[in-house]
């Protein structure tokens, strides 16, 4: 009897799963055009999986290993189900190794069903929690359907009770692991996952690369769209991303935004990404809510508004502008998906087509229009931080070894004392360098993350075409925010640089023994990583020994590193200011304080005006150009030796 059903059973749903995935596909593919590799991708897919992916799953030891097994055993059973059950291949070499696959399955869908007892808070339940049931139900099912062709129990084994039994929950495991991936369901994020790992927005971030840089937009195609109004407005492979989403909440455990009340969630908005793509309203969504925003009152479709707009549309414009760009979501989700690109496209429709940039938001931005800098300060003031430092203009010299680009910190009294402090550093190691002066420019990272590609790409190519005028071989800024768009997003505009952190060319200085160091003789310190610095660029290590070099050894905070706590002054946040119930630097300050440190070491012009934002008492933060420079030694002149005699000219006596 169970070689009858069995196989109908099988060959049913697959043909069913088959129907789903094009209509899955199909739903994608109403976003935008997308260059992708297809096949290219397809091939590079298992590794992309088994390699990429994997490295992000492993940093949780329990869940890798029970994904290794529940997935490893799903797959292994799934095909060698197939081979036996649905054709017929009733071979004992089959049989036992199904029996394994089943078992492995088996193993790994106890460990989910353990996760699931008592579940962490950011695991979405509802369907979620049907998961370990149907994956023990598959594994079990095929497992006893299994023994008779493996020769261990007789084939008429049971009767045709035990048949009817199994052929039921064999229906059970098959329609939620192969009906559900396609149709939708828990299962829907390995089929989509996939499919999202071999035609990723961002290709190069497989195989051990970075990819941080926005996309840049066409501004020169007036029948192009400016940003996301629509989920169709998205490409269609970000809307396969969204489809990916496992809703783990790895990426709701470590936003800022959330941890302070916002009205942010980075799962919930791709989920919300997820209902727009299929037309609906979040009431069934079985997570975390955004804070602050009851569930069931948004929906949408394809065709219709994301932000909300006459009281309907899913998500509300808030929710947008309290995201910090940190990439702390991005880093942390296994399924690799990218959250800062979406909310930033979403954001450019706003501010480009709408004007809806809030708070201080439009004032900064007509700043940047009428004088280059946020702050609305008068251009001719850039320079007023170093009148008594002599430096050197590029203008004047024409050609320099490195060009520093000093930033926004110029018009800041607090961060002027940090360019002080590095100039002072480089004098000490004789680098010929020289800043453009009156020339220079804001880099454009506030405007590009507000979501103005168009003032951002007018600034950055003025700051190109000054450039072009020069010769120097590197850019080195203290400002990890002016490192990024420099390093990261100037190229797609014609502007290509090596691009240093002054943490690394001080580590380089130190390193080539261009600096003669004495030892810090104060208190402890810990270290706070900026985000755009570390997760955007992946520098943890030079600060680090540049600060061992002065003798400090790092009391490092819980979450450090590529965990390391956004300060809350990323992404124009500081303007938009969203309300919440706390503030993100006040909640970094508690990371601080627990290391009992008395000083903070930073390495960004915002992270520092954001720590010392916070009110006394609280540890003092400095920058590690300050630190340095408070250790600076006298270098020893050095002793003029004798001109070397030609040989031409000695005498013979």
């Amino acid at each position: 009897m169970l070689n009858t059903i069995l196989p109908i059973l099988l060959f049913a749903a697959l043909a069913l799963a088959v129907l789903g995935a094009a209509k899955r596909f199909l739903m994608w593919r109403r976003g935008k055009p997308a260059q992708v590799d297809w096949i290219g991708g397809l091939m590079a897919m298992p590794r992309r999986y088994l390699v990429d992916l994997h490295h992000v799953v492993e940093r949780d030891k329990y869940m890798s290993k029970t994904h290794v097994a529940t997935a490893g055993g799903f797959v292994l059973a799934a095909v060698l189900a197939i081979l036996v059950h649905g054709f017929g291949l009733h071979s004992k070499l089959l049989g036992y190794a199904l029996l394994a696959a089943t078992v492995l399955m088996f193993v790994g869908a106890l460990f989910v069903a353990k996760r699931r007892r008592n579940p962490p808070e950011r695991l979405s339940k509802g369907p979620w929690n049907r998961l370990p049931k149907s994956l023990l139900m598959f594994s079990v099912s095929f497992f006893i359907a299994t023994l008779p062709v493996a020769g261990i129990l007789p084939a008429d084994f049971g009767g045709w009770i035990l048949a009817l039994i199994l052929a039921v929950g064999v229906a059970w495991g098959v329609s939620e692991l192969f009906f559900g991936m396609t149709w939708g369901g828990p299962m829907k994020h390995a089929f989509a996952g996939a499919l999202h790992l071999a035609w990723h927005r961002r290709a190069e971030r497989f195989g051990g690369g970075r990819s941080t840089g926005l996309k840049a937009l066409n501004l020169d195609d007036v029948n192009a769209s400016l940003g996301v109004a629509k989920p169709t407005d998205f490409t269609w492979n970000q809307l396969l991303g969204f489809d990916a989403c496992v809703q783990c909440g790895k990426c709701e455990a470590v936003c800022p935004a959330f941890a302070a009340g916002q009205p942010l969630n980075p799962k919930k908005l791709i989920q919300d990404m997820v209902i727009g793509l299929a037309g609906g309203t979040d009431a069934k969504f079985a997570g975390s809510p955004y804070p602050g925003i009851p569930l069931g009152e948004h929906g949408g479709g394809p065709h219709q508004p994301i932000v909300v707009q006459g009281g309907k549309g899913l998500v509300e414009a808030d929710t947008l502008w309290s995201c910090t760009t940190c990439r702390a979501c991005v880093e942390e989700c296994p399924m690799m998906i990218e959250h800062v690109d979406a909310i930033v496209d979403m954001r450019r429709h706003l501010t480009l087509e709408k004007g809806a940039t809030p708070n201080k938001g439009a004032e900064v931005l007509d700043n940047l229009i009428a004088t280059d800098n946020p702050g609305g300060f008068a251009p001719g003031g850039r320079l007023n931080w170093a009148a008594d430092l002599n430096l050197a203009l590029l203008s004047d010299k024409q050609e320099a070894e490195v060009l520093f680009w000093v930033g926004d910190g110029a018009f800041d009294m607090r961060n002027q004392r940090t360019l002080r402090a590095f100039v002072k550093v480089l004098k000490a190691a004789n680098v010929d360098f020289a800043v453009l002066g009156l020339e220079e420019r804001d880099s454009g990272d506030v405007a590009r993350r507000l979501g103005d590609e168009a003032t951002f790409q007018q600034l950055a190519k003025r700051n190109i075409a000054t450039m072009s005028q020069y010769r120097f071989k590197k850019i080195v800024t203290c400002d990890p925010h002016s490192f990024h768009v420099l390093k990261n997003e100037y190229g797609a505009l014609g502007g290509h640089y090596e691009v240093l952190h002054h943490s690394t060319y001080m580590e380089e200085l130190i390193s080539g023994q261009k600096l003669s160091l004495g030892q810090h003789k104060g208190g402890s310190v810990t270290y706070h990583d900026p985000c755009y610095l570390g997760r955007y660029n992946g520098e943890y290590e030079a600060p680090r020994s540049v600060l061992k070099a002065i003798g400090i050894e790092v009391k490092e905070m819980e979450r450090s590193g590529f965990r390391s706590r956004c300060c809350g002054g990323g992404g124009g946040a500081p303007i938009t200011d969203i309300p919440g119930k706390q503030r993100i630097p006040d909640m970094r300050m508690v990371d601080i304080k627990e290391t009992g440190a008395e000083l903070v070491a930073v390495g960004c012009p915002q992270c520092t005006a954001m720590l010392e934002g916070v009110v006394e008492p609280r540890p003092q933060i400095k920058d590690i150009a300050e630190l340095v420079a408070d250790v600076l030694l006298e270098a020893p002149a050095p002793t003029k030796q004798p001109a070397p005699v030609k040989p031409e000219a000695l005498e013979v006596h």
